[in-house]
C-alpha cells in the first residue's frame, strides 16, 4: 500500500525562526533595502551591482543559518508519508535538514543563472557573484531568484503536486503573496488541511485545522498528531 501524499507549503516564517529576516515584517524592507531597488528586473537594469551586493549579503546570511526544529520535523514525516515540500523560501534549510523532495517556487540563493538563458543555472554555494562573473555561455550571471513582477516557472508543477495531496500543511505563511497563496485552492475537497501560523485568513470553518503558533512550536503539536505519537 502506497503512503499518503503529504504536501507542505512553507513561507518565510519557518526561516525566520532560524534567524533569517523577512521583508514583510519590516515594512517592505530587507536589511534597510527597498524591494523595488533590489528585487525587480528594473532594479537589475538600473544598478546590477547593487542587486548583486544585496543577494551576496543574503546568500552569506543564509549560509550561516541552521535548520530549526520545524525543518527537522518535516523530515520526520517522511517516515510515514510521501512528502513534498513546496517552499517560497530561497534558502536551502529544508535540504540541509534532510528533506528529500523540495520544490523552490522563487529560486535559490545558492544558485545563479545566465542573463540570456533562464535554464542555464550554476551552483555558487555561499560565494559572492559580481559583475564580470559569467555563465558557461559567456553571459553575466544573475541571482537565480524570481523577482517581483517575474513569472514563477515552478508554479504549474506545484499546482499538480497540490492537486494530488491527501494531506496539505501550510507553515510560516499567511497566504497573502500570489501566485503561491493561490496554490491551496487546487487542493481536493477531500484533502486534510492544516495551517500553522499566528495569523491567517483561514479558519476551521474553511475546512482548515488551524494551529495558531509559530513554526517551531506548532510543528511539535502537528507531528505528534500525524505520526500518532
Amino acid at each position: 500500500m502506497s503512503a499518503d501524499r503529504l504536501v507542505v507549503l512553507t513561507g518565510s516564517g519557518i526561516s525566520q525562526e532560524s534567524g533569517l529576516a523577512t521583508f514583510r515584517e519590516a515594512g517592505g524592507l530587507w536589511e534597510g533595502h527597498n524591494i523595488n531597488e533590489v528585487a525587480t528586473y528594473d532594479a537589475w537594469l538600473k544598478n546590477p551591482q547593487k542587486v548583486l551586493d544585496f543577494y551576496n549579503m543574503r546568500r552569506s546570511q543564509a549560509s550561516t543559518a541552521s535548520p530549526n526544529e520545524a525543518h527537522h520535523a518535516l523530515v520526520r514525516l517522511e517516515e510515514k508519508y510521501d512528502v513534498t515540500v513546496i517552499t517560497q523560501n530561497v534558502d536551502d534549510l529544508h535540504e540541509r535538514a534532510g528533506s528529500t523532495n523540495v520544490v523552490h517556487l522563487h529560486g535559490r540563493l545558492s544558485q545563479a543563472r545566465s542573463v540570456s538563458n533562464d535554464d542555464l543555472v550554476v551552483d555558487v554555494g555561499a560565494k559572492a557573484v559580481n559583475l564580470g562573473d559569467l555563465a558557461p555561455d559567456g553571459h553575466q550571471l544573475r541571482p537565480h531568484i524570481v523577482w517581483f513582477g517575474e513569472m514563477v516557472p515552478m508554479i504549474e508543477k506545484a499546482i499538480d503536486i497540490v492537486r494530488m495531496a491527501d494531506i496539505l500543511i501550510v507553515i510560516g505563511t499567511s497566504l497573502l503573496i500570489y501566485p503561491a497563496a493561490g496554490l491551496v485552492n487546487y487542493a481536493s475537497p477531500a484533502t486534510e488541511k492544516y495551517i500553522l501560523d499566528p495569523e491567517t485568513p483561514h479558519n476551521d470553518e474553511d475546512g482548515w485545522i488551524h494551529i495558531k503558533d509559530k513554526a517551531v512550536n506548532g510543528s511539535k503539536e502537528l507531528i505528534k498528531h500525524l505520526l500518532n505519537e
